[in-house]
């Protein structure tokens, strides 16, 4: 794939979804750039398409998306907004309020869909400083098992801990602003959680323990601030405000959370890291099945992103998540099917080319170019790729049976990609050799599975074949 810088990316994509006055909002994930337009029918699909940088595009019933690939939609969507700025008009403004106060009417009717995407507005923005932090980590402990640079590693454990022992203050500053209130009040209320004096605080004959209720804790304090600090603003004399306000916003607030929230939380974690170790540990192969199976079509409706509370919960509790190198494997069963459907389809010379440009992302645990680009659109190989995701959750839960459990220090990679940050109970060597194990059953179901069941008839026939659309 040819490179092109973020600007020319940017101004090349503009033109191509209907210009500045048919975009209404702006935002990006880990992959994609997230565009609320007014009239889809002014999009310019194939064209887009064809861009050097896109990726392959998605749209839903809220946002059109733009698959740009991890790295390159982070410095796209900068130009990209600078670009709608300088374009904005008056009218224009005036438009795009009517278009985002419609919007917001049209996600206030699906409470569950408006609530994950808050989940995730929340935390995405985290997931890179977990991924650095993450590979640190697992540098650090690699030079442990290594005993070299003992001088060194109490630092690189500094700096990769330092995030995670804060992680609340972000997730609160995060969820004020998620909701409408003053991020730097959701931050104060959430670094409660995290004060190393909240030890010697006593509820009902209990002392707290810093950090207890962890990320779960913080999201809920840092929500109950921004319904106080609404309400505080209803009835407070605007002269008062800037005084009253921050103030009974930070003491109720704190006063719940020591009080309520912080064991509640911390409870709630505590179910999640029991329930997550005892499924593994008694019905891994079942679990890992199942979950490997279901995680692709998770992926295609934007549903994925709610796992992260629980993935960073797992972290903070156990230092890596145990379910992420499971879920990683529907990567895999991707990639396998991609590749039969490019051995089977030897004629077609433009989804060859897909798959080709695809492939490599795929590997790397970006899976949306090879989905929507094509095991989606053929039908069958979507089926038979969940397959091979299924079998290679299983080989990883299946070892987790056997008390050899894979975890993952961050999130956000998968396939290759996710090596560097791999952890466990059992060794660097084990932990990465049943993760490799399981993506070469992925791969290999994947690819079986599609080259048997993935077509209605022989594709390698003369003349090619038709493939499945179910």
């Amino acid at each position: 794939m040819k490179n092109t810088s973020p600007h020319t990316t940017a101004t090349a994509i503009l033109p191509l979804v209907g210009g500045p006055a048919n975009v209404t909002s702006v935002a990006h994930c880990m992959t994609r750039l997230r565009l609320g337009l007014r009239d889809r029918t002014l999009v310019q699909e194939d064209a887009l398409k064809a861009l050097p940088a896109v990726l392959g595009v998605v749209a839903d019933n809220d946002t059109y998306q733009i698959v740009l690939g991890p790295g390159t939609v982070g410095r796209v969507t900068p130009e990209f907004e600078a670009l709608l700025a300088a374009g904005t008009t008056a009218d224009h403004l005036a438009a795009k309020g009517a278009e985002l106060k419609a919007a917001q009417r049209h996600r206030n009717s699906t409470p569950l869909k408006l609530l994950l995407r808050r989940v995730a507005n929340i935390f995405v923005p985290l997931i890179p400083a977990l991924i650095g932090c993450g590979v640190i980590a697992g540098l650090n402990g690699l030079l442990i098992n290594l005993h070299w640079l003992p001088s060194l590693t109490p630092a690189l454990a500094a700096i990769a801990s330092g995030f995670m022992a804060l992680i609340a203050v972000f997730v609160g500053y995060n969820t004020a602003k998620e909701f409408g209130g003053t991020p730097i009040l959701g931050g104060a209320v959430a670094a409660v959680i995290v004060y190393a004096g909240v030890a010697k605080v006593t509820v009902f004959g209990m002392t707290l323990a810093p950090g207890q209720g962890g990320v779960l804790g913080a999201l809920a304090a840092a929500a109950l601030g921004t319904y106080v600090e609404k309400w505080c603003r209803s009835w407070v004399p605007q002269t008062l405000d800037v005084l009253v306000t921050p103030t009974l916003t930070v003491l109720l607030t704190g006063l719940v959370t020591l009080y309520a929230l912080m064991y509640a939380a911390g409870e709630l974690s505590m179910a999640i890291g029991t329930a997550a170790n005892w499924l593994l540990e008694n019905t891994g192969a079942f679990a890992g099945l199942i979950l490997g199976g279901l995680f692709l079509p998770l992926v295609m409706l934007g549903l994925h992103q709610a796992l992260i509370p629980i993935h960073t919960t797992l972290i903070e509790q156990q230092g890596y998540t145990v379910l992420l190198p499971i879920l990683a494997m529907a990567g895999a069963g991707q990639v396998g099917a991609a590749a039969a459907v490019y051995v089977r389809l030897r004629h077609d010379t433009s989804i060859r080319t897909t798959i080709k440009s695809a492939l490599p992302a795929g590997l790397l645990g970006v899976g949306e170019p090879l989905i929507y680009g094509v095991s989606l659109p053929l039908g069958r190989p979507f089926i038979t790729a969940c397959a091979g995701g299924a079998a290679g959750g299983a080989f990883v839960g299946l070892f987790s049976m056997l008390g050899d459990k894979v975890g993952s220090t961050a999130i956000g990679p998968s396939g290759w990609a996710l090596f560097p940050l791999l952890s466990g109970n059992r060794g660097l060597a084990l932990t990465a050799t049943i993760y490799a194990g399981g993506l070469l059953t992925g791969y290999l179901v994947g690819f079986l599975a599609t080259y048997a069941f993935g077509f209605t008839t022989r594709a390698d026939a003369p003349g090619g074949g038709s493939p499945a659309r179910g």
